[in-house]
Parts: C-alpha cells; structure tokens; sequence
C-alpha cells in the first residue's frame, strides 16, 4: 500500500483496519519483516523515487515532489535536508545534463522479485490474449499502450523485461509519462505478480503447485480493459476472444504514436463506451447481451457504483459486478482475481478447471471442488492457475500422440 501510493500519509490506524489488525501489531510485524517502521520505509520510498526523477528526467521540482508521494514541496525539502544535508535543486545542478548512457526518451527502472519466477509462462498468458495495436508480446518482452489513470488524456506506452541474473523485471516506459512513475511501477508490480513470495504459496498448494513453484498471477494494466475483455470471453475460447476484442479496439479505440510498429491504439474510456448503442456494438459480432453488459459496466464505472483497482474490497466488488445483468459469478470472480490482483478468487462452474480437478460438470462436482479448495486458502487463485496448467499439459500431450 506504501509502495502504490494508497498509504501516501502512512495513517497507520486506517491501514492497520484495512488489513485486520492492530495499528501497534502492524508496527511489530512491519519492523520484523523490513527492520524499520512503516514511516521510514515510506520516506525512503519516496526519497529514492525523487532522487531517480531529479537525475533522470526534466520534470519540475514540484511535479518530482508529487509524482515521488509527498504531499507538498516543503516536506520533500526537509526530508531530503534530513536524509543528505543538501536540498533537492542542489542534486539536480550538480547532476548536470543527463548521462549519456540514460534514454532521454524512456526511464527504466528494477523490480526485485522472490525467485523461482516463471517469466516465460507469464509472457505466454499474456501473449494469448495479447490485442494487437494495444499490446505486445515476443519471446524476451511484454509492452503496451498505457494510458495515466489521474489523467486519461496522457497516453504512453511500456515495455516488460527480465534481468534473470538479478531476479528481476526491468521496467521501461516513455518519458511523458514520468510524472506518473509510481502509478506505473505500481501497475507494472502487481501486472507481473512481483510482490508474490513463492515458497509461501506452494507450501499451501503442496502437490497441485509441485514443479511450477514460480507461477505467478497475471493481473491487469488497465482494470476497465480486463473486465470488458471477460464479458467477451464468456462461454468462448480465448482466441475467439482475442478476435472479438481486437475488433472492438480497432473501432472504438484512440489512435497513438510510439516507437513501436506494433502499438497504435489505446483502448477505449468508459465515456467512450457508455456513449454506444447495443447494436454498434453487435454489428462486430458480439452478443446483444454482452454488448449490453459491456455498456452497462462503462455507465456503473462512470456513475461511481464500480470500482475497480487493487485497494477495492474484492468480495464487495464481485458483488457490485453481478449486479449488473450479463456479468455472472464466474466472470466476477475472473475480474477480480486479475483486475483486483486477488489471490483467493474461486471462479465457479469452471468447466476446465473442474476437468483439471478430475471432477464432474455437475452441482456435486462443484461442491467437491469448492470442498477441496477450502485447504488453499488464501491462494486459491494461484490454485486456478496450477489446475489450467495441468490441463494444458494433458492437452498437449494428447495433440503429440
């Protein structure tokens, strides 16, 4: 929550009810873990954000104080006065001009991760459903077209790497969208599951995760563009989503300029979409009533009875998504587990995952899964993953007989 700006004045009270315990245990446990308190971890957070910006980029003072979570100018000075014994201004004169070895036009930055980390595996999710001109994927990276939720208008694009030596990401995206770096190394940490402490997991799994313990959980860049994309996947294969989507984008989407070949479009506001018709929606080969789903999601978003983003309530959220007809409890719970980043979603008549499960598409089947799954708790996500991979594993092995 530090570290994506929804804890920026580290009110430890609020976060402590947030997670469910006490604001003096969230103390304890907070030093056992990092070695400090929650406030300097948060100071140190920002400090290191703004000294990156001030070197590497030509943003003011003020924009570099705001984008790095500080309230105000005054407390980046005297934190940095504190910290270094020199003020920020000072840092960037006696940087001089940018190194030559910096993009002027991109900033990069490290994301550490717990390893094992199935990199390749996540590039293949990804790469399935990957909408061409809004993302994507070879062999070595993810990117997209990003647009800068505070400011819709903004638009620029990222790239997703792996520096394996360093189990790490390496981060890259335009310089336009410097002022917006935290928003995007937050998007990017919980896109890429890279907070995820893999051991932990796999100890709950046990056997379902034996051999794959550095699966992650895919998440989401832009909450609204997942959710929309799981009302079209309903009850078809994810190719035929792809397609559907891809149409959609390509009508209803903004174009852009990057310096990719592959990325022109951004994919549509929910403005945008709530101002179609059902049937300008259909004439691209998409259900009636999805197009009225799809539509009707855009309206909720607007009007504020919808929220969707990693500090939401999942279990408030699911039920916010069912309300609204043509959104069912599996794909309320599809949304959640990738857009929310939750890890204990448990997405309901699954027919592939019950098949992994080796049990049957009926209501007993169901209970026997849902049965089974109460010893995965609270990475039952993680669970859905491991289950469709082994699925997929059996899959290939029929297709090379």
């Amino acid at each position: 929550m530090i570290e994506d700006g929804i804890a920026t004045d580290v009110d430890l009270a609020s976060v402590a009810r947030r997670i469910g315990v006490s604001d003096r245990h969230l103390r304890r446990i907070f030093a056992a873990e990092f070695g400090v308190a929650p406030i300097q971890y948060a100071q140190t957070h920002r400090l290191l954000l703004a000294k990156r910006l001030l070197t590497d980029t030509p943003l003011p003072v003020v924009d570099v104080a705001f984008a790095s979570g500080f309230s105000s100018v005054r407390r980046m000075n005297a934190l940095f006065a504190q910290r270094y014994g020199f003020s920020p201004t000072r840092l960037r004169k006696e940087g001089g001009k940018h190194d030559a070895a910096v993009d002027e036009h991109a900033l990069s930055f490290i994301l550490p991760y717990r390893p094992p980390y199935d990199f390749p595996r996540l590039l293949a999710f990804f790469g399935m459903r990957a909408m061409p001109g809004v993302e994507c994927v070879d062999e070595a990276a993810y990117r997209r077209v990003v647009r800068v939720a505070s400011n819709p208008a903004t638009i620029g694009w990222l790239e997703v790497s792996q520096v394996p030596q360093r189990h790490a990401l390496q981060l890259r995206f335009s310089a336009t969208l410097a002022a917006a770096s935290q928003e995007l190394l937050s998007l990017t940490r919980q896109a890429f599951d890279v907070g995820a402490d893999p051991q932990e997991i796999a100890a709950v799994l046990g056997a379902l995760a034996q051999g794959a313990e550095g699966l992650r959980l895919p998440g989401a860049f832009d909450a609204f563009e997942l959710a929309l994309r799981a009302i079209l996947g309903q009850q078809v294969s994810v190719k035929a989503a792809r397609t559907l989507a891809s149409r959609f984008v390509e009508a209803y989407g903004e174009p852009v300029a990057t310096p990719f070949a592959d990325l022109t479009r951004a994919f549509p506001l929910p403005s945008r979409v709530a101002a179609l018709r059902r049937d300008e929606i259909a004439r691209l080969g998409i259900v009636g009533q999805r197009a009225d789903a799809m539509i009707a999601l855009a309206c909720a978003m607007l009007a504020g009875t919808l929220v969707l983003g990693p500090a939401c309530e999942a279990e408030e959220t699911i039920e916010s998504l069912r309300r609204i007809r043509g959104i069912g409890p599996w794909t309320a719970h599809y949304i959640a587990m990738r857009a929310l980043a939750w890890p204990d979603a448990w997405p309901p008549q699954d027919v592939a995952l019950l098949g992994a499960l080796q049990l049957p598409n009926t209501t007993q089947g169901q209970r026997a899964a849902d049965a089974m799954a109460e010893a995965w708790r609270p990475w039952r996500s993680y669970a859905v993953l491991h289950a469709w991979r082994k699925l997929e594993t059996v899959e290939r092995a029929k297709e090379q007989r």
